[in-house]
């Protein structure tokens, strides 16, 4: 065991983030997600809501601020309103980056085609709601 690493990130989580490199992506998803569809590395994190875990992450995780939406989610269809989770998952992502505004909104199979791409996937117990987000560089 270490200290002060959140129960919620298990040890694959820990060693997937310290595998990543600088722009590499990480995907949380939703418990619909089909994960072992579109990943190449699949975490599960049962019993995890999706914002404790990007709020666990991000202590740790720095987003790309070269690019100008380092966090993507699946835009809605239709009339659909954005996911409840996102909401909660932009104020936590603020904390950690000032500088962030907004989601970049990508159209449903575009992003199922980018999380194929994606470094690692990881499963949470949220009803709705998906991010990815893109590793920067750790500034020490």
């Amino acid at each position: 065991m270490l200290k002060q690493i959140p129960g919620c990130i298990s040890p694959d989580l820990m060693r997937i983030m310290m595998q990543m490199g600088h722009g590499d992506e990480l995907v949380v998803a939703d418990a619909d997600f089909p994960a072992d569809t579109f990943g190449k590395r699949v975490v599960r994190a049962d019993g995890v809501r999706s914002a404790d875990l990007v709020d666990a992450i991000l202590q740790f995780y720095p987003l790309d601020p070269f690019s100008k939406r380092p966090a993507a989610v699946m835009a809605p269809v239709g009339e659909a309103a954005e996911a409840p989770a996102l909401s909660e998952i932009k104020t936590i992502i603020k904390k950690y980056e000032p500088t962030f505004t907004e989601y970049e909104y990508v159209e449903r199979f575009a992003y199922y085609e980018r999380a194929k791409q994606a470094f690692a996937v990881v499963i949470t117990s949220e009803p709705d709601g998906n991010v990815i987000l893109k590793k920067g560089v750790v500034n020490l």
